[in-house]
């Protein structure tokens, strides 16, 4: 049975979680986009109400991470919590545990007062492109200046 635990980002599961991801990033960035470059996340933006960090765990094995954050308000002035560092598992992908893990972000997102969220990806990530236009989130300007972003998203819960 999948569990979420609520884990600071800079706990040694969670970086472990963040380091696979980050490997497996710069190992697929496009080479035409430059060098990946990876930021580890501080615990304070994702430590409730700003926030928070999850590690997904099957049967208790560390198999994905993410998290939410309060960022400043876009122009309508809507309270924004912005998706971070969905990740899950090579070995554990296909069985919608991406999916299930955004929308438990989504969830505490919105109880933390959330009445929009945003997100930034890169277009090499079709799979997670399509996740999120699958979940209702559409393309909108910048909103922030993310060297490995090519989409930004936003929906309202």
């Amino acid at each position: 049975m999948d569990q979420y635990v609520d884990t600071p980002p800079t706990d040694p599961a969670a970086v472990r979680l963040l380091a696979a991801y980050f490997a497996e990033r710069t190992a697929s960035f496009p080479p035409a986009q430059g060098a990946y470059a990876p930021t580890f996340p501080v615990d304070e933006p994702f430590t409730p109400p700003a926030g928070v960090f999850l590690v997904l765990q099957a049967d208790g094995v560390d198999i994905g991470c993410g998290g939410v954050r309060r960022v400043p308000p876009g122009d309508d002035g809507l309270v924004r919590y912005e998706v971070k560092h969905l990740w899950v598992a090579p070995s554990a992908r296909g069985g919608g545990r991406g999916r299930a893990l955004l929308v438990e972000l989504e969830r505490r997102a919105v109880e933390m007062g959330a009445e929009e969220l945003v997100l930034d990806t890169n277009a090499s990530l079709e799979a997670a492109g399509s996740l999120y236009r699958s979940l209702g989130y559409a393309e909108i300007a910048p909103y922030n200046d993310n060297p490995n972003a090519t989409h930004w998203f936003a929906r309202r819960p």
